[in-house]
């Protein structure tokens, strides 16, 4: 081999090398009978719970009534969600059972006994996995698809859920997921009425909650419960600290959401929940002049789109750093 040659094959390698080093760690799915893993760069990062699993029993007389992301890591392994009702933690509250990881549900579904957001004890009515669509690896992204469907109390469908979660590894320090959920009404029109006991909701771990280190900051400035609660805002960031590190929560509302921007059912205690149909109770709640129903209806055929990104982050972000990032995650 020439010197010429040999130069050109070392600058090569060493720029194939810089590349290696410089790509993002895999994103990747490992399938069981009743969840399906997601990793990042070999570490954990949560587990999709779609069916019931018996050998892994809840509490006497609670069931899973919907599919759960549980429990979700932080980028260093810090445990970002309440363990209960999966696992029993010593000094861990056992409050809201149906507050069950990352999940996503709603009350007041044709109204009557379709009360999904607060059912965990009943067998219906309960959201069923019913298939995935898609399950894509890949370097600092993969994506899964499912389709669900919301079964009411006449053991009828209501609603078909169409969800696409996208899992990110932003950086070393950020972690993502994005969400992009279609409902789609089946054979019959589908009505949502008003009710705060909604939507896409993570119940957080004790550290983040207001009595320990949390604390909640949105995008109009505002902070803790007393602040953001019931009012409309692009994005609520919760941050607590964590054997010495500061790490948080931050919930992105993108601008193509139903009713955007959305109302927040976040409270001190530990739910954390955008919640876009909740508009009559929130401005009731907040004593506004002629408080207005959104009072979502769906057609045969029709969906609703309801869309955010959650972030799994370490570090200090306040509200600049926050909103830069619900710039890049918006256009």
């Amino acid at each position: 081999m020439s010197i010429k040659s040999l130069v050109a094959f070392l600058a090569l390698f060493g720029l194939s090398a810089v590349n290696a080093l410089a790509a993002p760690p895999k994103v990747e799915f490992v399938e069981g009978k009743y969840q399906i893993d997601v990793k990042i760069g070999g570490k954990p990062f949560t587990s999709y719970l779609h069916t019931p699993n018996p050998e892994h029993a809840l509490p006497p007389n609670l069931v899973q009534t919907k599919p759960a992301l549980h429990p979700v890591y932080g980028p260093s392994g810090i445990v970002m969600t309440r363990a209960y009702p999966f696992t029993e933690v010593a000094g861990e509250s056992k409050d809201h059972p149906h507050h069950m990881g990352v999940y996503f549900t709603v009350d007041k579904v044709n109204p009557g006994d379709n009360t999904f957001w607060g059912n965990s004890k009943n067998p219906l009515p309960a959201i069923r996995h019913v298939k995935v669509k898609q399950m894509k690896g890949g370097n600092g992204k993969g994506v899964l698809e499912t389709v669900s469907h919301w079964i009411g109390t006449d053991n009828k469908p209501v609603l078909e859920e169409e969800r696409t979660m996208t899992f990110l590894a932003l950086d070393d320090k950020t972690w993502a997921i994005d969400l992009a959920i279609n409902l789609k009404a089946l054979d019959r029109e589908v009505t949502i009425e008003d009710t705060k006991e909604g939507m896409l909701a993570i119940r957080v771990a004790e550290f983040l909650t207001e009595k320990n280190t949390g604390r909640y900051l949105n995008s109009e400035g505002e902070e803790m419960e007393k602040g953001v609660w019931g009012k409309r805002a692009r994005w609520i960031r919760l941050q607590g600290e964590k054997d010495g590190t500061k790490t948080g929560i931050a919930f992105l509302a993108h601008p193509e959401t139903t009713n955007a921007p959305p109302y927040w059912h976040a409270r001190g205690y530990g739910c954390f929940s955008v919640n876009p149909l909740g508009q009559l109770d929130f401005q009731t709640a907040h004593k506004e002049a002629e408080p207005k129903a959104f009072n979502l209806k769906i057609k045969p055929g029709d969906k609703a789109l309801f869309k955010y990104r959650l972030v799994m982050y370490e570090g200090d972000w306040d509200k600049a750093r926050t909103e830069e990032q619900y710039q890049a995650y918006a256009k």
